[in-house]
């Protein structure tokens, strides 16, 4: 198993990046968050998850090895895969996550596309035991930095599985209701993830 990988940054995509390492380049899928943080041409390390199919080898990466250990605890889940798994982290940090499901925050975890009540009720039954410590005085969402805010919010719904024009719309949307200090990225991607939620 690949448990992490460090080498220098050869290009990002929206939802990858590839690494160089020892001169071979792995494709590393990345929420957007992560992604946001890398930078072509630096070099970096990656928590990853190897996930291994009939036909694939698809190798996870995470900014450090708590998000990682939750990626792979979500999976013990019934009906979580790696993306489903990848799309939570993109939209909640993982302390975020481990609150949501310990308060079983229902409400919180159906922000996530894929995840419907149903769904969010059976990963707080699943893992409630065994989410871990739950820090205290956690707020939401996962942070995305760099770049303007209407790119990285665009960014982030295209890595979680909408298409540009429909990430397009959102912003533009969401953009009209920005009235004076702009709020936290995390905010605005809540706010366009729940209005294209009510399109699909």
């Amino acid at each position: 198993m690949i448990a992490s990988v460090r080498g220098v940054v050869t290009a990002t995509g929206p939802d990858h990046a590839v690494i160089e390492v020892g001169g071979v380049g792995l494709a590393v899928q990345c929420a957007p968050g992560t992604l946001a943080d890398l930078r072509v041409g630096q070099p970096t390390r990656l928590a990853t998850s190897l996930v291994v199919r009939e036909d694939s080898l698809t190798l996870y990466g995470f900014a450090d090895d708590d998000a990682k250990a939750l990626f792979e605890l979500l999976q013990t889940a019934s009906g979580v895969g790696p993306r489903l798994a990848q799309a939570v982290l993109a939209v909640h940090t993982p302390d975020a996550v481990r609150k949501a499901i310990a308060n079983a925050d229902t409400a919180a975890l159906t922000r996530v596309p894929g995840i419907g009540k149903k769904g969010a009720e059976r990963l707080v039954l699943e893992l409630r035991d065994r989410i871990g410590p739950v820090p205290v005085g956690v707020d939401g969402a996962a942070g995305v930095t760099g770049g303007g805010w209407p790119e990285q919010v665009r960014q982030a719904l295209v890595g979680l599985g909408w298409t540009a024009s429909q990430a397009d719309q959102a912003v533009a949307a969401v953009a009209e209701t920005v009235d004076g200090p702009t709020p936290p990225v995390p905010v605005l991607l809540k706010q366009a993830i729940r209005l294209l939620g009510r399109t699909r």
